[in-house]
């Protein structure tokens, strides 16, 4: 794995339909050349597959979530109130009440989920945590912000 192997990464990270000749011009290589790094990515288990993400463009929306870099990213363990179903929980986050909300992960252990949100402000922030607890049945919340993001593994 080498620096046009990471950069082709990178590429392919933010755009993986772009064509093998774009990716060749953006990383310095030909389409073939491309191309093949590609498969021998995929072949030693880099590059595992494509996805695709469907849905309204936060950024084209201004969604919560598109302030990463300017916002906070959080991580926020959720405790439910006894009487509250995590079928009611699921509901509410799956309602779209809470843009913010990029991925929760129902856990074991002292807290019965893992929320990963982007917001604005900490006032926002507060929004967020006093919402979850009146509307989705939170009792209890422990939040983190992430200081920083390691740049991926070569």
């Amino acid at each position: 794995m080498d620096a046009i192997d990471r950069e082709i990464l990178r590429e392919l990270t933010a755009d993986a339909r772009l064509s093998f000749r774009t990716l060749g011009s953006r990383v310095g290589l030909s389409a073939n050349a491309a191309a093949a790094r590609v498969r021998r990515l995929q072949k030693e288990g880099r590059i595992r597959g494509f996805t695709i993400l469907t849905g309204p463009d936060p950024v084209r929306t201004g969604a919560p979530g598109t302030l990463a870099q300017s916002g906070l990213e959080v991580f926020i363990d959720l405790r439910l109130r006894p009487e509250v179903t995590y079928e009611h929980f699921a509901a509410s986050r799956a309602s779209g009440a809470f843009p913010e909300i990029l991925d929760a992960v129902h856990l074991t252990g002292g807290f019965d989920y893992l929320v990963h949100a982007v917001v604005p402000d900490a006032a926002a922030l507060d929004r967020l945590v006093r919402r979850l607890k009146s509307e989705a049945g939170v009792a209890q919340s422990l939040t983190r912000l992430a200081m920083r993001t390691p740049p991926p593994a070569p």
